[in-house]
């Protein structure tokens, strides 16, 4: 018969070393930005175009809004317009810097215990325009401060991108404006 704490300790473990594991990673190639000032990163951000994934499906007006915890911790609350079904959706996560905090490498958190990576990989100077790498080639957002994108920005990012091995003909380009 198994002793029921250490089979909860096992598998407290094992839930540890995921979570862990998953939080620091960053694609290969791609290097997070440094110096980064996560005060100045605060706001909201619009999402300009994504690599399209199951929480975020047939979503358009998607905007992310960045504040600090008390804690320290940065409160992450995403909206998008669902399309199909008219309706709005919101997740509410929080972020916190895998190491350094003036390395813009995150770990972000919607679901409890569980870490995923966020890594900011471009940003310009003034903290108008950023491009975000996820943990794995699967997951890239161009964000900007408004719902456009200068074309010399856009290019930039897509460059980056493509160079890192991202699909970048999968990308979606989300619209902004009145939700029908």
């Amino acid at each position: 018969m198994v002793d029921g704490r250490l089979l909860k300790g096992v598998l407290m473990g094992i839930v540890g070393v995921f979570s862990l594991g998953s939080c620091s990673t960053i694609p290969e190639g791609a290097k997070a930005v440094s110096p980064f000032d996560v005060n100045r990163y605060l706001g909201k951000w619009y999402e300009i175009a994504r690599l399209d994934f199951k929480y975020e499906r047939n979503l358009n007006n998607t905007t992310a809004a960045y504040s600090l915890n008390e804690d320290g911790s940065i409160r992450v609350d995403n909206r998008g317009y669902n399309y199909i079904t008219k309706e709005w959706k919101q997740a509410i996560g929080k972020a916190k810097p895998v190491g350094d905090p003036s390395v813009a490498m995150l770990k972000v958190s919607f679901f409890g215990p569980f870490y995923s990576g966020y890594n900011v990989i471009a940003l310009d100077s003034e903290y108008r325009y950023a491009l975000v790498a996820g943990k794995s080639l699967k997951y890239l957002w161009i964000l900007s401060r408004e719902t456009t994108i200068p074309d010399d920005i856009k290019q930039r990012y897509l460059h980056l991108a493509d160079s890192l091995g991202y699909k970048i003909s999968e990308l979606v380009w989300v619209e902004h404006g009145v939700a029908k």
